[in-house]
């Protein structure tokens, strides 16, 4: 008995569409975009599982960790991760409730809460992010150079679409190597003062 080879269902849509209607190239890269963001925060998400952390709560850790005091408001945070204030709620009680994050009060507004990062949040992001850059962030069959070309390409249709892109290149971005900051570096300035 013969077995079913596996179906590339991305394809076989997209020879389907182009049976019907115009711009079956298009749909192609849409299609392939989310399948692959589907298929890389599953595979990052199995890399957080050990640290308890998904990839959302990890990218909090991760952005907290650069500044200066490891606090920003809960206003920034949603800003810089773009998600809605809900969400950054949301994602702060987890943390919290973990002990890698604490509330606490702005220190020149009263009116501003700052998520700070604890000894024990510093500690798990800094074990997460090095299961991650080993795993090449679940990249690993990418060179580098191959990575910088993907981010380029998907930087002019972010650019297309109305999104900010630096024009800066990440390979000359100051830091490590690579072009990702080094551990050490943090941004000029912190709001938390």
């Amino acid at each position: 008995m013969a077995r079913d080879l596996p179906v590339d269902q991305l394809a076989l849509g997209q020879r389907q569409w182009a049976e019907h209607h115009a711009g079956a190239e298009h749909l192609g890269v849409v299609t392939s975009v989310v399948r692959a963001q589907q298929l890389l925060l599953a595979r990052l998400n199995a890399l957080l599982a050990p640290f308890d952390l998904s990839f959302a709560r990890y990218e909090a850790l991760s952005l907290l960790s650069f500044t200066r005091h490891g606090a920003l408001s809960l206003g920034t945070l949603g800003e810089r991760l773009m998600v809605h204030p809900t969400s950054i709620t949301s994602l702060i009680d987890g943390l919290e409730a973990q002990g890698l994050v604490a509330r606490v009060p702005h220190p020149q507004d009263r009116r501003r809460t700052l998520a700070q990062l604890t000894d024990a949040g510093r500690a798990c992001c800094r074990e997460a992010t090095q299961a991650l850059v080993d795993a090449r962030f679940g990249l690993e069959g990418l060179e580098p150079a191959e990575a910088e070309q993907v981010v380029r390409d998907l930087a002019r249709v972010r650019h297309e679409l109305g999104d900010h892109v630096d024009p800066t290149p990440t390979s000359q971005a100051p830091g490590s190597p690579n072009g990702a900051p080094a551990a050490h570096e943090a941004p000029a300035s912190d709001e938390a003062g």
